[in-house]
């Protein structure tokens, strides 16, 4: 096998190989140059946290906001839900139909709502026709944090209402 012999490398007293000079010219050369560039990026993490952090909350409380009128929508479907159950059942009224789904909503934390009963009064709904309930409310009442209108957009959040329905057929003994 033909190789390249190296010469070996001085032994220091502690019986590790001792650094050649050239080594040590290398490591300082390579110290000072590192040092160098970390005083020329001083403060730079702080102008790209600076730069990023407002996009990145915005980001997160977008979600969050997102997030609280899904939940409102589907306690505004269950409370339109309840509503009609108690509606097609003999005896309803329609202020027993609005006291069911207002308190579904203020058990879930949520007060302002309109509650909309067709018919108007859910006695006079026959055997097996179908009674209506719709439960809505403005979102600027809901959301956990002021609504801009989105500048440049035709988008304003302050004017959007999330509204639920449900449909059941009257129960009634005839």
């Amino acid at each position: 096998m033909i190789g390249r012999i190296l010469p070996k490398a001085p032994i220091s007293p502690s019986g590790l190989p001792a650094e050649s000079p050239k080594s040590q010219l290398c490591e300082v050369k390579l110290e000072n140059l590192s040092r160098s560039c970390r005083r020329k990026r001083r403060g730079a993490a702080a102008v790209e946290f600076a730069l990023v952090a407002p996009l990145f909350f915005l980001l997160i409380v977008g979600m969050l906001e997102f997030g609280r009128a899904v939940m409102v929508q589907q306690i505004l479907t269950n409370a339109a839900r309840e509503g009609a159950r108690a509606a097609v059942l003999d005896g309803a009224t329609a202020n027993g139909v609005r006291n069911s789904v207002t308190t579904y909503l203020s058990n879930s934390g949520i007060a302002g709502a309109t509650v909309q009963i067709t018919p108007t009064e859910p006695a006079t709904a026959g055997f097996g026709q179908p009674v209506t309930v719709r439960v809505s409310i403005p979102f600027g009442q809901v959301s956990w944090v002021p609504l801009p209108t989105i500048p440049f957009s035709n988008v304003n959040l302050k004017a959007l209402t999330l509204q639920a329905s449900a449909v059941m057929r009257r129960e009634t003994v005839q």
